[in-house]
């Protein structure tokens, strides 16, 4: 299907022009000879690109222009003028036209603007599409009031550019949290850019967070971008900040204080544009009290405070948690779907989950791969969850003495082999390959 061009302008010449050299290139085109007749041609053919001529009786090119924006604000719009002025093509841009040409116009330049104009469209529809899929993908499963308090307060606070801090135990899905702020804020299509400040060497968190000029250190053989220059214009998230050590507290106060920086060797001052989010599972109340944060950071950063909830406080979302893990493990099995019996879901339902839901979705995992059949019940679900469960001991598989087959026989023993070391490391699929020196993918196909 080829793109439809809509051409507005009152000279018949320009449209007819135009049109015969579009459709020459497969084009189909579309004409209107003033602003009114533009806009029910674009309700009633939905084109893909509009040319757009400024001078026009009546309603001018800006006016249409700003009414076509109101009903298709994704619809690129190029205007055509043969009396260009700099106030016009600012006053064009300001109310969203794509481009601006004039008069006479280069047919090279018209086919290189429609084309150019036509890949940012797709290329806005491609990232509308994957930011839609990402806050799905981010999105906080539940329906309890607990998860509707949280809703809410990140909807309140995504559009600012405000710092946020996320508290909340271990397991609670507080990067998640941090993901649905960027992707409702109002740098979506910008970096989101995540530091583990629990998981970084202590002497090494200062390159990360400011970067380094090459020769800054022994280690430093080439220039190095930090997480602040990588974050520039999205949303920086630094994760357990509690465990971040009290001289680079420092030295992050300060930047945010100037909004500037400096790599680390280098003496060129950096201006810092970022939305910072902060989380912690620590109470970083005692933490000041003991000299571990500092007190004027944490203002800084507490500016919006939002607590996610431990999933013993939100047990009604556990049914529609299960449902969703089940369903996107399906999806990455081929479509081999699992169901859990309601006597089964009652046991997950008295559990305190001091692993919240990281914990829970590790658990559905393991039991998806481990329990041979489609339906989960009682008797698969194992200790602590099973308060009936007897410690079961390490299976010691035999092979009838009639299997002849030696094929088959290694290929079960591999298969409860491999069983039994994600019964070890508790459904980790990543730790048991690792450990066997093999891939996930060969570990999950080895157990189907």
């Amino acid at each position: 299907m080829y793109p439809a061009v809509l051409i507005v302008d009152d000279e018949t010449a320009i449209i007819e022009s135009l049109e015969g050299i579009l459709s020459d290139d497969g084009f189909e085109v579309i004409h209107a000879f003033n602003g009114y007749e533009a806009l029910k041609k674009i309700e009633t053919e939905s084109p893909d690109i509009v040319l757009l001529d400024i001078w026009m009786p009546g309603m001018d090119g800006i006016e249409t222009l700003k009414e076509i924006k109101k009903i298709t604000p994704n619809l690129p719009v190029v205007m055509i003028t043969g009396h260009g002025t700099i106030e016009s093509a600012v006053d064009a841009t300001k109310s969203g036209a794509y481009d601006f040409l004039e008069k006479p116009l280069s047919i090279d330049k018209v086919m290189v603007t429609i084309n150019n104009a036509l890949n940012f469209r797709k290329l806005e529809e491609e990232n509308r599409y994957l930011r839609k899929k990402s806050i799905e993908k981010n999105s906080i499963t539940g329906t309890s009031p607990a998860v509707q308090k949280l809703y809410g307060q990140i909807m309140s606070a995504a559009p600012s550019d405000a710092a946020i801090l996320i508290t909340g135990e271990n397991g609670t899905g507080k990067e998640m949290v941090a993901r649905t702020i960027h992707q409702f804020s109002a740098r979506p299509e910008q970096p989101f850019i995540i530091i583990n400040c629990a998981a970084i060497p202590e002497e090494n968190l200062d390159s990360e967070l400011f970067g380094h000029e090459k020769g800054a250190f022994e280690e430093a053989t080439s220039k190095n971008k930090g997480k602040f220059e990588l974050a520039s214009g999205g949303t920086l998230f630094l994760d357990e900040i509690g465990d971040m050590n009290i001289n680079t507290q420092a030295k992050i106060l300060r930047a945010l204080e100037s909004k500037t920086f400096q790599r680390i060797g280098g003496g060129r001052t950096l201006h810092m544009d970022v939305r910072l989010i902060a989380s912690s599972n620590k109470n970083l109340e005692k933490e000041i009290e003991a000299g571990n944060f500092r007190k004027d950071l944490y203002f800084r950063l507490n500016v919006i405070p939002i607590h996610v909830p431990v999933l013993r406080d939100r047990k009604q979302d556990i049914p529609l948690l299960v449902d969703n893990f089940l369903e996107k493990l399906s999806k990455q099995s081929s479509g081999r779907k699992k169901s859990i019996s309601e006597n089964a879901l009652n046991l997950l339902l008295d559990y305190e989950w001091p692993g919240n839901v990281r914990e829970l979705k590790n658990l559905v995992e393991r039991l998806y791969i481990m329990v041979e059949s489609n339906h989960i019940d009682v008797a698969d679900i194992p200790e602590p969850y099973n308060p009936k469960c007897k410690p079961k001991e390490l299976i010691q598989k035999t092979f009838s003495l009639y299997e002849d087959d030696l094929a088959l026989a290694r290929k079960r023993f591999e298969k409860e082999f491999i069983k039994q070391k994600l019964s070890q490391e508790g459904g980790d699929l990543a730790s048991v390959a690792q450990k066997l020196g093999t891939s996930i993918k060969y570990i999950q196909k080895s157990i189907l």
